[in-house]
């Protein structure tokens, strides 16, 4: 009976300590994990890396310490060219080249003080003449905007450059080689070189002119002045780098990990909240150092794990903030075979777990059964806010459109998001390391399950959507660059399937409404109420097509 008991004490010691040994460990690796997070996110949200703008020294940077990370851990790398390295090219819209240049009577004007050439003017170079008050065969023309900005100064419609347009085709059938634009007017026209602009070219030159310009050599309206043009406006193009790293396990099918890098470094994209006025370093410490700080220490954990029913891809994107660009051209250049991918899990903000809420949205949740299955949704700790859809801002969304399903992790918006305030300072470190653990086991609880069936879900709604009554029911390519709006998907059951648009197809009007680029895609769809009965024209490949639609 002695014996007995003397025994079962010593089990209960050995037992007792081994749970705190295995404690102790616990807590040794999470500290471990809690001084990485600190250290990347510290880096990557430092200063110096000004913000990490794709195509930007700071991007360059970021992505050279990734590398060197994914390569401590023993990724492969897995971009281009036997590199952790992938680059694609970002289309920023038009420059005017330097050897664009107007003089006038010998005079060289300065491009941007003097002058400046639209976007959609023509390249040409001309050697004429022209008289404000002589609008004569083949010279320069000129218009005024003063009594057109007078009448239309109410109407909320009204799209000045649309009537420069109108008026430069107009001009040229008449014999005009050049279009000078002014205004004399008190009205401001707020007209500026715009590189976004998708207005199609006209077939001369045209340029504005401003005020000390016009009065300097036109004063006298009826007098010629001899003028020289040479206008060249290309394509404007940055490189942005995706990091790639492989754990090769032999398995038939790959889980993809992903997180973007990039952020809005001062701003110059005009994605910015902040209204200050001084630039200011947009550090980017949740949105989204976060999330490749995850990635990072993920691929220690699996590099590490026996995990091995599936291989792991590890994928930094940049691009993101610009509208995907990195995963976009991920995955139209996958680097494994996109048939053996098994699942995608992305990581955008992911660093400020609320003490107090816990609250963290899971996207994706209903592009396969199995996240049913394997996710709590009366979760005891968590606060768990689940979309089913596998679109949305982030990079989930590209993946989704192969076919593969997604989940998107997100701990919630807060009052520094795309500001210079989202700075290493204000992660939840702790809230992180537990939201890392808890990918990870969700990753280990569906490592005997093989490949995961894909399920379409409803598409998300593009930001902005409640201002109108009325959808088309396409997501948009916002990496396209071409004139027109580009489908990336077409809904099931809605407008643009019903009348036959395919994913591909370029949208180039709505009824009598242009749709050049996104916004006045946008604007189009404001003009139309549900019920309202028009036709859609589209471009196919190199064949153009109209199709009558009902909202």
């Amino acid at each position: 009976m002695y014996m007995k008991h003397f025994l079962w004490l010593l089990l209960l010691i050995s037992t007792s300590v081994t749970a705190q040994k295995r404690k102790r460990a616990q807590v040794k690796a999470d500290n471990i994990i809690l001084v990485s997070l600190q250290t990347n996110i510290g880096y990557l949200a430092d200063d110096k890396l000004e913000g990490r703008r794709t195509g930007t020294k700071g991007e360059k940077l970021a992505y050279e310490y990734i590398s060197n990370e994914f390569e401590k851990i023993g990724l492969k790398a897995k971009g281009d060219a036997g590199t952790y390295i992938q680059a694609f090219e970002v289309n920023e819209g038009k420059q005017v080249d330097t050897s664009t240049q107007l003089i006038i009577n010998k005079t060289v004007l300065i491009q941007g003080k003097d002058y400046f050439p639209f976007a959609f003017s023509a390249n040409a170079a001309t050697e004429t003449s022209g008289a404000i008050a002589l609008p004569e065969g083949d010279a320069a023309w000129f218009i005024d905007l003063k009594d057109l900005l007078v009448e239309n100064k109410n109407n909320p419609h009204f799209d000045l450059e649309d009537s420069i347009v109108k008026q430069a085709n107009k001009v040229a059938g008449r014999g005009a080689n050049a279009l000078l634009v002014y205004n004399s007017g008190n009205v401001n026209d707020e007209l500026k070189f715009e590189p976004k602009s998708n207005k199609e070219n006209v077939k001369i030159p045209v340029l504005y002119i401003n005020k000390e310009t016009k009065q300097k050599f036109f004063k006298n309206e009826t007098i010629s002045a001899d003028i020289k043009i040479n206008i060249s406006i290309s394509n404007k193009k940055r490189t942005g780098h995706n990091v790639v790293g492989y754990i090769n396990n032999g398995a038939a099918h790959t889980v993809i990990l992903g997180a973007h890098f990039d952020h809005l470094g001062y701003g110059e994209d005009h994605n910015s909240l902040y209204t200050g006025s001084t630039a200011q370093i947009h550090n980017g410490a949740d949105d989204n150092a976060s999330g490749t700080a995850a990635l990072i220490e993920l691929g220690k954990l699996l590099k590490k794990s026996k995990l091995k029913n599936n291989n792991y891809l590890f994928i930094a994107f940049s691009g993101e903030e610009l509208g995907l660009f990195g995963s976009k051209y991920y995955t139209e250049h996958p680097t494994i075979d996109f048939s053996k991918a098994n699942y995608m899990i992305n990581m955008d903000m992911v660093g400020r777990l609320n003490d107090s809420t816990h609250g963290l949205t899971i996207g994706g949740y209903g592009t396969s059964p199995v996240w049913g299955q394997e996710i709590d949704a009366n979760d005891k700790f968590l606060k768990i806010n689940f979309d089913s859809s596998g679109t949305g801002p982030s990079d989930h969304t590209s993946f989704y459109r192969k076919d593969i399903p997604v989940l998107f992790f997100f701990t919630g918006a807060h009052s520094d998001y795309h500001k210079p305030s989202d700075d290493a300072e204000k992660i939840n470190y702790k809230g992180e390391l537990f939201l890392i653990r808890y990918i990870y086991n969700l990753i280990e609880k569906t490592n005997n399950k093989g490949k995961l069936a894909f399920t379409k879900t409803r598409e998300a709604q593009p930001e902005g959507r409640r201002s109108f009554s009325v959808s088309l029911g396409i997501m948009p390519d916002y990496t396209f660059s071409g004139i027109g709006v580009k489908a990336d998907a077409v809904s099931e059951g809605k407008v643009a399937e019903k009348a036959g648009i395919k994913t591909g197809d370029v949208i180039l009007k709505i009824g009598d409404h242009k749709t050049n680029d996104i916004q006045e895609y946008m604007q189009a769809l404001g003009k139309f109420k549900k019920g309202d009965a028009t036709k859609i024209f589209v471009k196919r490949g190199s064949e153009e097509l109209q199709f009558d639609i009902v909202f």
